[in-house]
């Protein structure tokens, strides 16, 4: 079958900086057909030579844009204006593209609109399959504008079609999580309370909120961060093992997962960083949050007594994302040890920007005495594939074109972490304002919250 993507919203900041890229990667290796096309879809009325012209001033990655082109196509378009929709599905149909892909790089508001339009026009015709659309976080700005957005969704689509994308479900130690835990027996068998003391999750960011004022001021990290990217890393690690690895059966032990999750209200920590109201279109007496951290515990007797700790922020000493795992200490050595108690035993699954998985464990301090001291396995997955993974977007538009739903979310998981958010954001929380990480480091402290990795 002859495969296309229709990207709308293709002049915008996604187009550049994800999408082109992500793209041109595809082509490059050869994974998709000669007969590929990307048309990209907008309202300037451009030539194709100008789009490429502007794409090259924009993308800071390094394509190659003869390659790119004879791939390409742009039509200028209404996204108002239904016979658009019609003369761009008898093209496909002329040119014999019966496998499309609709991607809405667009803001929510405009989803409506343009599902209106492709299904009036049968460009993505209901129950067919090999014709999908996929859109972007956010989804909703809470529960019931989420279902607001899905519900017209699913006037047009079935669920089977919609494709929601999480970039951090792209990330290569995202996907290694499965890996870890149920193709190494000697995880899979400790995954419960009676090994595991805690688990923290966390996604720090250096920068500011830059040019995302408009968008950041709405929303703020517990809508951004917390409700997509560190609840779907959550559902993985706490998830039961599927009944088989299907996308469906993932799926439902996520889901699952996630509905035995409870956040605790009185453990709620947001912060604001100080010169986040200066940004531009940011309201000046802002009191949207850049920080939280927020405590959850599991529902589930495996899980009894386990606190998940939820860290996120920005303008952060650093930036990295990780899922950090602590193990009970074992302090029964008896006499022949007695200097030393031993280490606590770690497993670090690093996200961002490194990505591997390091596990730290006790052993003997060479000589003669008998001390203990903390010893780390560390695998580097950025090193074993020479600096080369693939970007997050480059694995899901793969997925995308052959019809894979697995690192795609379903409603069912949306609906159950805005049920959380909404929740956790109803609880009045007092807004700490701080100028450097340590000031959140205290605020953390005074709470009696373990800082150790944080």
């Amino acid at each position: 079958m002859k495969k296309a993507i229709v990207i709308f919203g293709s002049t915008g900041n996604l187009m550049y900086k994800k999408l082109i890229p992500a793209l041109d990667k595809i082509i490059q290796k050869r994974l998709v057909d000669e007969d590929f096309r990307i048309f990209a879809v907008a309202r300037k009325q451009i030539t194709i030579d100008e789009f490429i012209d502007i794409a090259k001033d924009k993308v800071k990655d390094h394509i190659d844009w003869a390659k790119f082109k004879s791939h390409l196509e742009y039509i200028l378009f209404d996204i108002k204006n239904v016979e658009d929709y019609r003369t761009l599905k008898n093209k496909l149909n002329k040119d014999g593209y019966d496998d499309i892909s609709v991607y809405l790089a667009v803001p929510p508001k405009l989803f409506p609109v343009i599902a209106k339009g492709v299904s009036q026009s049968k460009l993505v015709e209901k129950n067919n399959h090999h014709k999908r659309i996929v859109f972007e976080k956010p989804f909703g700005e809470d529960l019931e504008s989420a279902k607001d957005i899905n519900r017209e969704l699913w006037k047009c689509f079935d669920e089977n079609q919609i494709y929601r994308i999480d970039h951090y479900l792209g990330k290569e130690m995202i996907q290694n999580i499965l890996v870890v835990r149920f193709a190494n027996i000697i995880f899979e068998n400790s995954w419960n309370h009676q090994a595991i003391r805690s688990i923290t999750i966390l996604s720090k960011e250096s920068e500011g909120v830059m040019s995302r004022g408009n968008y950041y001021d709405k929303i703020g990290a517990l809508k951004d961060m917390l409700q997509s990217h560190l609840l779907q890393m959550a559902a993985l690690i706490l998830m039961d093992k599927p009944q088989d690895f299907s996308s469906e059966a993932i799926k439902d032990a996520k889901v699952k997962a996630l509905k035995n999750l409870a956040f605790d209200e009185k453990k709620l920590i947001l912060g604001q960083y100080n010169g986040y109201r200066d940004a531009e279109k940011v309201d000046d007496n802002s009191q949207t949050e850049t920080f939280v951290y927020a405590e959850a515990s599991v529902k589930d007797q495996a899980w009894e007594g386990v606190p998940i700790h939820f860290v996120t922020g920005k303008k952060l000493e650093e930036k990295r994302s990780e899922i950090i795992v602590h193990f009970h200490e074992k302090n029964d050595l008896g006499d022949y040890f007695p200097k030393t108690k031993p280490q606590e035993d770690k497993l670090i699954i690093k996200v961002s920007p490194n990505e591997g998985v390091e596990f730290q464990f006790s052993v003997k301090e060479p000589g003669l005495g008998n001390n203990i001291q903390k010893a780390s396995l560390d695998y580097c997955h950025n090193c074993k594939a020479m600096e080369n993974t693939p970007e997050a977007y480059e694995r899901l538009l793969i997925d995308l074109l052959n019809n894979q739903r697995t690192l795609f979310t379903r409603w069912d998981e949306i609906e159950t972490t805005w049920k959380l958010i909404d929740e956790l954001k109803g609880h009045h929380s007092k807004l700490y304002h701080y100028d450097s990480y340590q000031d959140i480091i205290n605020v953390l402290k005074e709470k009696g919250v373990l800082v150790n990795d944080l």
